[in-house]
């Protein structure tokens, strides 16, 4: 594929098994209460230590940081990343807790696409540059997320993104071909709620459909 992939919201140990056949890039675990996807109410963190796989990440929303850190260590997670308000402060915090291999993801939750906006996503992504490992643009919702619908893609052209960014937001096989338009590409596309039968179970055909049509594809 021209991007790596991230599929998340998991809870089923079956679907994550053959997801990992599939080479997919990033497991997604959602430790936020809130969701319908919340995964301690389907799988032990014990059960999440023991997937074999590089790219578990675990999405916490303006969790403590003793929590996303105890989370992480008994998971065994690789990445954390960051859906709610978490300012630098936090991150800063947080960075010191993890295992130093543990890498964060700030999101950028994205509502309108106005000048007002633009300006605090760049001032946004300025003051985060040195203690985040990547960045997520995502949709601006009151469920921070998982909502499968689209913020304007367009806007990514309008700032400077210095470090490799996941696109998220109501990614399906109809919009993900404008991914060509995008002046610089996402380093992972992030799928979720658009490849699902229910929320937390996933449509595996469909989202090897999408596997086969975006590696047949050049973008």
């Amino acid at each position: 594929m021209p991007y790596k992939l991230k599929i998340c919201g998991l809870t089923k140990p079956e679907q994550i098994r053959e997801l990992i056949s599939l080479k997919t890039d990033f497991l997604g675990f959602i430790f936020y209460k809130k969701s319908p996807r919340y995964v301690l109410n389907h799988l032990k963190l014990e059960d999440i230590s023991k997937i074999s796989h590089t790219g578990k990440t675990g999405v916490f929303v303006n969790e403590k940081t003793d929590t996303i850190t105890d989370i992480a260590d008994r998971a065994g997670l690789n990445l954390i990343q960051l859906h709610g308000d978490e300012n630098e402060d936090f991150i800063t915090e947080l960075k010191q807790k993890l295992r130093p291999d543990v890498k964060i993801i700030k999101v950028i939750r994205i509502g309108s696409t106005d000048q007002e906006t633009t300006k605090k996503i760049e001032d946004m992504i300025h003051s985060h540059l040195s203690i985040v490992d990547y960045f997520l643009f995502d949709t601006d919702s009151k469920a921070f997320g998982g909502t499968g619908e689209q913020f304007d893609w367009n806007i990514l052209n309008e700032i400077n993104i210095p470090v490799p960014y996941f696109l998220s937001g109501g990614i399906s096989e109809e919009n993900i071909e404008n991914i060509r338009f995008l002046n610089h590409r996402p380093f992972a596309a992030d799928i979720n709620s658009k490849f699902e039968i229910a929320p937390g179970n996933k449509d595996l055909e469909k989202i090897k459909k999408f596997i086969s049509k975006e590696t047949k594809e050049v973008i």
